[in-house]
């Protein structure tokens, strides 16, 4: 019974609902509405998401992994003047019983150099490392190049 559950999950993600946003949890920590944008081989794509801490302790975003980038930097948008410019930082604090949105324009994922183009419709597998929960995967759901935002789960 349980090979027919896991089987029939694995049918259902691989059917209509590839790219669907989907939460994961892990040591407190949930990560919803894990997205990203199509992006060419060789360049850079990014990654946004929200992740909520229901622990009773804050806990850090201290790194992540891309297996097909070559680098994977944890980013923020900052003032210089007129000009927004994109810069890494060490770590996001994630309060206890709060949540810090990855979003276009502020907190996000680089994938920088990726070994092969991504487009929309697949998903890109992510490791989130946390100082207290440690390591979580994610798949982020590739959305078209301009997209702002994730795509309607359409009830999924």
């Amino acid at each position: 019974m349980h090979r027919r559950m896991i089987l029939a999950a694995a049918l259902l993600s691989a059917a209509g609902c590839r790219g669907a946003a989907r939460a994961q949890q892990s040591g407190g920590i949930t990560i919803s509405a894990p997205w990203s944008r199509a992006a060419g081989q060789g360049g850079t794509g990014a990654g946004f998401l929200t992740i909520a801490n229901a622990g009773s302790a804050p806990d850090r975003l201290v790194a992540a992994t891309c297996p097909l980038a070559r680098v994977t930097e944890i980013h923020t948008h900052v003032r210089e003047g007129d000009v927004m410019r994109m810069r890494p930082v060490p770590a996001i604090e994630i309060p206890a019983g709060g949540s810090v949105t990855l979003q276009p324009g502020g907190f996000h994922l680089m994938l920088i150099g990726l070994s092969r183009a991504v487009e929309a419709g697949e998903s890109l597998p992510v490791t989130l490392v946390f100082e207290r929960a440690g390591k979580v995967e994610v798949a982020l759901a590739v959305q078209a190049a301009g997209a702002r935002g994730p795509a309607a789960r359409h009830g999924h």
